[in-house]
């Protein structure tokens, strides 16, 4: 790569219900850019550098010629965020659930943190 500056990344997630998708993630406490959000999809942001793109499952399949994962079958993706302590994480845990969300397994502590420099 020629430039060595920041980059931005944009993943991109389809999604059955784009209002009810939001929801969850705002309950998480993640904002959306407006400028990119409209009826078929939802640009969430999560820092200055990332954005997740989350768009409807007919508009998703515009990108692309292979079949999207049935994710009441199969896993899609595994979704990790930071969070600042180990109470921070139990609270953005119950908001997921509180949410609609479902826990993959039982909480493992593996019993390291890691601090940005």
């Amino acid at each position: 790569m020629a430039d060595k500056g920041s980059r931005k990344i944009f993943v991109n997630m389809a999604v059955r219900d784009l209002k009810k998708s939001m929801e969850f993630f705002s309950a998480l406490g993640f904002d959306f850019n407006q400028k990119f959000t409209d009826e078929k999809a939802a640009c969430m942001t999560i820092s200055d550098e990332a954005f997740m793109m989350l768009l409807t499952q007919p508009f998703f399949k515009t990108f692309t010629k292979r079949e999207l994962c049935d994710t009441t079958k199969h896993t899609e993706a595994l979704v990790a965020f930071s969070c600042g302590s180990l109470e921070e994480v139990d609270t953005m845990v119950r908001k997921a659930i509180g949410a609609g969300g479902k826990p993959a397994r039982d909480p493992q502590d593996h019993g390291f943190v890691y601090e940005l420099l």
